[in-house]
């Protein structure tokens, strides 16, 4: 079985030093179509398989799974597929809790990282909804932390989000927090990234603009 060192493909390419990824697809056929190899891989290695879905989208989500030829109820039933709803991950009280869940992601890459433990392939579809339960600047702070929790370990991080759903703007504000995109189908590094100290400092700027514009408005 190979180790972890063995590279990790995804998208037509293969992961190098950075794994917080963005993926950005027009439609949910798209995605399962080019992430289908990467999940795959990883069940063939014996990695885990951390997945987040929308609640409603969970059955589907299992249906694709076992068209791609993953035995889901074992995979499952072994704990090799661990598939959470956004109630048991980014939500608390159906509130978005960004400390809770950077401390599970932590602590999810961090057990990844004892020996022997199996490598962690982690993918978690984004939504509007959940984007909107959130608010836009704390999605994107949030989104702008995980890369100091993915940094210290070298477990895939997948972001998903559907093109058709979101705004131009919080499209490039994703691409921005994010090393390494897919785009198009095609894995590459991401010359728009910012890192978060810088970004963090931004997003507190770009608050104070906006309450001071409410303020002067008013």
């Amino acid at each position: 079985m190979p180790g972890k060192e063995s590279h990790i493909h995804v998208a037509g390419g293969v992961l190098g030093k950075q794994c917080h990824i963005c993926a950005f697809f027009n439609g949910f056929e798209e995605q399962h179509r080019v992430l289908r190899s990467f999940i795959k891989e990883g069940f063939e290695r014996g990695d885990k398989a951390f997945h987040i879905v929308d609640p409603e989208l969970r059955e589907d989500h299992l249906r694709r799974l076992a068209e791609a030829g993953i035995d889901v109820e074992q995979a499952m039933a072994t704990g090799q597929l661990e598939l959470r709803r956004w109630q048991d991950a980014y939500l608390r009280d159906d509130c978005f809790d960004q400390d809770g869940m950077l401390a599970l992601l932590d602590e999810m890459l961090g057990s990844a990282a004892a020996p022997g433990a199996p490598r962690i392939r982690f993918v978690s579809r984004v939504e509007p909804s959940l984007v909107e339960r959130a608010g836009e600047d704390n999605w994107l702070e949030y989104e702008s932390r995980v890369n100091y929790a993915v940094s210290k370990y070298n477990d895939p991080v997948i972001c998903t989000y559907d093109l058709t759903n979101f705004s131009a703007s919080l499209v490039m504000d994703m691409l921005r927090v994010h090393p390494v995109v897919i785009v198009g189908g095609v894995l590459q590094e991401n010359p728009f990234f910012v890192a978060p100290d810088q970004f963090l400092v931004e997003l507190r700027e770009r608050r104070a603009a906006r309450s001071s514009a409410i303020q002067a408005h008013h």
